[in-house]
């Protein structure tokens, strides 16, 4: 008997519904194989034909010695994991006549069996979800352990099961299963903005919490430079805190990477939080940026309407650094293989920070910089001229003077604070750009309309013209101040760039200047 069940692979962020056809039939003789997995299953798969057995044989129900050939259509896509334990289990059952078969055609089915028929939690739950609502499924049935993130897609049931026999019993329908519900705004507006990280906890840094406000407000990448303990990581720690709170759509994209990667919470739901991920500098090119044999979101997928944040930036690898220049570029990572080929979202916001030299003092105000001659530009020359094209804000973070740590923290602006201003700039940002669909914040903007958005009047560009042959900025620094001085702009709310803009987004180009390393 041929007996169909469905379920579905993940691809990248996506999915692809697959058949799980099963043919029950025909003798086998004595000590031959009964069992055929066919359709370029993986080890994992594989190995599931064990876990299969035992669950059924443990629920009381019997595993019989026919010929049995399972096919996992579409055959020429690779399956992986163990997911398809639960639709495999019940398409035996089904045609062998132990269960109706009726209710199988109406539910994707996924979940991972223990050899007691109990379920564990799988990944991706959440693109399969979607993928389920997309082909007019009634519904899903996952781990209960999954059930929360897979009722975050509305429209569908979500039947939850802890075990083999429960779903045994709901196909059957000797069992009434409750779909799971998820109030979705709910859930997003309890988490919102959570964050015990505050800027009121920082002492003095005035003009770093400035520079790393436009930052938030523009979506710019940043570099921070300067001597150990001068707070460089505590404010970029901070800066998820005032960038303006995620979207339901950029939550819903946000929480697909996770459950694609497997770091959801236990309890599952929506991801209302902006990322900040701070990877170690010893990381690979692969961890950062994804890939793998079986090909899964890097670091800077995890960040995707997040923060990235590289500690000690020039202490990470060369070519780990070198692979981030055009997901940067392109706000996406293509990931090639020879079967497959997959595409993540990668749009973040660079956040670096760095020491000016080895020994970490120049131009430190008291203490005095060991370097050799030539070491300061060596130090710095470990990161690439085309990766400092793409960061926007240059700034140099001194040490707090021991007055100013000493004094209470009354009247400090919270992130709160910063954040409302933050978002009034995003709102201009908005409406300006609402008719763009590759543009959302002035980061985005390329150079070919540049002109477009940030225009200068003549006295403005005197200005430019001034500071880039006395202060020997390079030419690339040209565009990324326009970019600045739009969102300063935008911050104090005209239109129009004026001359000040000008001159504070000039003020982050520090790197540029062909003297500052001496």
């Amino acid at each position: 008997m041929l007996v169909k069940s469905y379920s579905a692979a993940v691809q990248g962020v996506d999915s692809r519904t697959i058949t799980v056809e099963v043919n029950a039939g025909g003798t086998v003789a004595a000590g031959k194989l009964n069992y055929f997995l066919v359709g370029l299953p993986d080890n994992a798969v594989k190995e599931g034909y064990q876990r299969i057995e035992a669950a059924i044989k443990n629920i009381g129900l019997e595993f019989p010695r026919l010929k049995l050939v399972v096919n996992l259509a579409p055959a020429d896509l690779r399956k992986e994991g163990s997911a398809y334990d639960l639709p495999i289990a019940l398409a035996i059952l089904a045609a062998t006549r132990q269960i109706d078969e009726s209710k199988l055609k109406d539910y994707l089915i996924l979940g991972e069996l223990s050899l007691d028929g109990s379920l564990r939690p799988v990944r991706g739950v959440l693109p399969i979800a979607i993928q389920a609502r997309k082909e007019k499924y009634k519904g899903i049935i996952v781990p209960s352990a999954n059930a929360l993130e897979a009722a975050i897609v509305q429209q569908i049931d979500v039947i939850g099961v802890d075990h083999l026999q429960d779903a045994v019993a709901f196909i059957q329908g000797e069992k009434e299963i409750a779909p799971v519900r998820f109030d979705t705004r709910e859930e997003f507006n309890f988490q919102l903005c959570k964050n015990d990280r505050d800027f009121c906890d920082v002492r003095g840094q005035e003009n770093i919490k400035r520079a790393l406000e436009i930052a938030a407000a523009g979506g710019h990448n940043v570099i921070l430079i300067g001597p150990p303990g001068a707070g460089k990581t505590m404010l970029a720690q901070r800066l998820p805190g005032i960038l303006p709170p995620l979207t339901i759509n950029e939550a819903l994209e946000t929480t697909k990477i996770h459950s694609v990667a497997g770091i959801l919470p236990s309890k599952g739901g929506l991801v209302s939080i902006r990322p900040f991920r701070s990877p170690h500098h010893t990381v690979s090119d692969v961890a950062l940026v994804g890939g793998g044999s079986n090909p899964s979101p890097g670091e800077i997928s995890l960040a995707h309407n997040g923060v990235l944040f590289l500690d000690e930036l020039p202490e990470f690898k060369r070519t780990v650094l070198e692979v981030l220049r055009q997901p940067m570029e392109e706000r996406k990572v293509t990931i090639s293989r020879a079967r497959v080929s997959v595409d993540y979202p990668s749009s973040f916001m660079l956040i670096a920070s760095m020491n000016p030299c080895p020994c970490g003092f120049h131009n430190h105000p008291e203490k005095e910089c060991v370097c050799g001659p030539g070491v300061v530009k060596k130090y710095l020359s470990r990161i690439s001229g085309p990766l400092l094209d793409r960061i926007d804000l240059h700034v140099e973070v001194t040490p707090v003077s021991s007055d100013e740590l000493l004094q209470r923290s009354q009247g400090q602006e919270t992130s709160a604070d910063i954040r409302e201003r933050v978002m009034r700039a995003r709102e201009l940002q908005r409406l300006r750009y609402e008719q763009l669909q590759d543009i959302h914040s002035n980061a985005m903007i390329g150079s070919n309309r540049i002109h477009e958005f940030c225009e200068v009047s003549s006295a403005g560009m005197t200005l430019l013209k001034t500071a880039m042959n006395k202060l020997q900025l390079s030419a690339r620094a040209y565009d990324r101040i326009l970019k600045v001085a739009r969102t300063i702009a935008d911050l104090a709310g005209t239109e129009d760039i004026r001359i000040e803009h000008l001159a504070e987004a000039i003020h982050y180009r520090s790197l540029d200047r062909e003297g500052w390393a001496g």
